[in-house]
């Protein structure tokens, strides 16, 4: 993710603050505890500008959280408009539903009425208060048609043609209870570059649970993080469920938001999140952006992808997991021919759901983590949250060759006390027997789930994996106490993914949990050189741009990345030539960009070629 956890002017660190693509997984059901009587701690925070939040007027069965109003007199404050939600009888009247189906509509919306009544008679937790989560630059941002001819500081590289998209969390409704951050609405974010111009546009990923919504004139589909926890989150699940028994919503294709990952693949573009299928999303010739729809590989794809399917520069094919918190197999694998063709599924032997988030893969082999955070939804039953830290699981990575038919060959090595929600590479070193694997390791290991009084450390590292002896070691790259500090959304360079690489490009989550510019690591020496985006700015993930795929200097290329000025409420994107970490341009926005999650880029001649 690019940016972490949203602040307001009575900011503390919340449970789940992942670095933004650090994206959540939406099939968590909840990531957070309520501890509505804990009282916390507060810190003024004189950078963040958190917007005047004007909430609609609400049906008369829901009630808004007290004091929807955020206002701070640091900076200059900016509105936020949400759709008008339609009201009780319109919004059960409009579809074409039969007596049944609108008495029923009647009776479950007087039950979810009661229960958000109930669930806001208590505090929010800051991980589920949307004043807290969607304050500031993560509060949402209308859809932007193309605006072409940007202004732009310096002179943007010959070799930067094509489009830079980004995704994002931005939820199209207002909240009527519990929201984290990460349960907004998917929005691609895409500035083109056509001949040193550029334009910029923004739309919504129009996922079968926005669309579903839209036509509702109001949320209905249950917060995967911010709403189901505990009693209360089961109580939604099951309104939900029987909404769906009387043909008033329909999950069968799908609830996800899309808002995490973006890949270019077989001539499409994808937008993902770990709860459902990919969603195939065109860009046009004019810049803008427009969903086809639902993506299930012409019928071949069955469950979901996780946000971070891997591409291999050399062969073209994509590697995934697709995980399930409910049922077995928990954990699957299965690849695509750089023509789309699926394998089968390989069953990864897992003895609980355990949240996986990312893998890597080298030459040979996939890399799969096993950590100790894992799934257990008795927990909600018991009040609390189904993401566990289990202490007595020693954390393991299996190593799988890439084109297995099955799991017999599956080695597992044991990697004690890591808990790695990204990992940025992996290489064969075949002369020692070792894959090594670099990632950025947090502790504790449940401080991006749950509330806890040790602050958060993402520490970039290297894990060695020895294939001959089964065991491993661990080491933090970066030696230098000065140099430390949280590292977290970012990448290599993808032309080198799964080879031995000796750059990678980081942001820089300081101050938590505010990316205030990335880190370029030299992964053999631990060197770091760091570029700061700007007094008062603020951004998200560094992506990196070859200048050359036959270039032979790994670092020749350049970093994009979407930054934000805090004092003046203005974004921008920077573009930093990589070798010289100097700021080449910079492209003024005609909006304000949130922070986000992950993005690509789709070179001129792919965009050509589209599906």
């Amino acid at each position: 993710m690019a940016s972490t956890t949203p602040a307001s002017n009575t900011w503390i660190k919340p449970k789940i603050s992942m670095p933004r693509d650090l994206a959540y997984s939406s099939n968590s059901i909840s990531l957070l505890k309520k501890q509505s009587n804990r009282q916390l701690p507060t810190i003024n925070s004189s950078l963040q500008a958190p917007p005047i939040l004007h909430f609609p007027k609400q049906s008369p069965n829901y009630q808004t959280p007290k004091t929807s109003t955020i206002s701070t007199s640091t900076s200059k404050p900016t509105t936020i408009s949400y759709p008008k939600q339609e009201n009780h009888s319109s919004s059960i009247t409009s579809p074409q539903w039969n007596l049944v189906q609108k008495a029923a509509a009647m009776a479950l919306d007087a039950v979810e009425s009661a229960l958000t009544k109930h669930e806001l008679q208590h505090p929010l937790p800051k991980t589920a208060d949307p004043r807290v989560q969607i304050s500031g630059n993560f509060a949402p941002v209308p859809e932007n048609p193309v605006s072409h001819s940007l202004p732009v500081n310096g002179k943007i590289p010959e070799c930067v043609q094509g489009v830079y998209v980004r995704n994002g969390a931005n939820p199209l409704f207002e909240p009527t209870a519990g929201h984290h951050f990460f349960d907004g609405d998917g929005m691609v974010h895409a500035v083109q570059f056509k001949n040193g111009s550029a334009s910029y546009a923004c739309r919504f990923t129009e996922t079968e649970r926005l669309v579903q919504e839209k036509a509702l004139g109001r949320p209905v589909f249950p917060k995967a993080i911010g709403e189901l926890h505990g009693h209360s989150g089961i109580a939604r699940l099951m309104l939900f469920y029987a909404r769906g028994l009387f043909g008033l919503v329909d999950h069968s294709k799908g609830t996800g938001v899309a808002n995490a990952g973006l890949v270019y693949f077989n001539n499409r573009l994808l937008a993902m999140s770990e709860d459902d299928l990919p969603y195939h999303v065109r860009v046009t010739p004019t810049g803008d952006l427009k969903t086809a729809g639902r993506f299930d590989f012409d019928g071949q794809l069955k469950s979901t992808m996780i946000a971070h399917p891997k591409l291999d520069p050399v062969s073209g094919e994509l590697f995934a997991l697709s995980y399930d918190v409910i049922q077995k197999p928990y954990l699957k694998y299965f690849r695509f021919s750089k023509n789309g063709e699926k394998s089968n599924d390989v069953e990864i032997p897992v003895e609980d759901p355990t949240m996986m988030h990312d893998f890597a893969i080298t030459e040979k082999f996939v890399i799969i983590p096993d950590q100790q955070v894992v799934f257990k939804m008795s927990e909600m039953i018991r009040g609390g949250s189904p993401v566990v830290y289990d202490k007595n699981k020693v954390s393991r990575f299996g190593v799988l060759d890439k084109y297995a038919k099955d799991g017999e060959g599956l080695k597992w090595v044991q990697v004690p006390d890591c808990f790695c929600f990204h990992l940025w590479n992996a290489w064969e070193e075949p002369e020692t027997d070792e894959i090594v694997v670099i990632g950025s390791c947090m502790t504790p290991p449940d401080s991006i789930f749950n509330e806890c009084d040790e602050g958060l450390k993402s520490v970039l590292s290297e894990i060695r994996l020895n294939l001959k002896t089964g065991k491993s070691t661990r080491r933090a790259i970066i030696q230098k106490e000065e140099d430390q500090v949280n590292l977290e959304a970012g990448m290599v360079n993808r032309n080198k993914l799964g080879r031995k690489t000796r750059f990678a490009y980081l942001a820089i989550a300081e101050p938590w949990p505010k990316v205030s510019g990335f880190a370029k690591v030299d992964l053999f020496t631990g060197e770091v050189e760091k570029f700061i985006y700007g007094d008062n700015k603020y951004g998200g993930e560094p992506l990196f741009l070859p200048r050359d795929p036959n270039s032979k200097a790994e670092d020749d290329g350049y970093i994009l990345a979407f930054v934000h000025n805090e004092k003046e409420w203005k974004s921008e994107l920077q573009i930093v030539n990589a070798m010289t970490m100097k700021l080449e341009a910079t492209v003024k926005l005609p909006t304000r960009v949130p922070y986000g999650f992950h993005g690509t880029f789709i070179n001129a001649k792919d965009l050509a070629n589209q599906a």
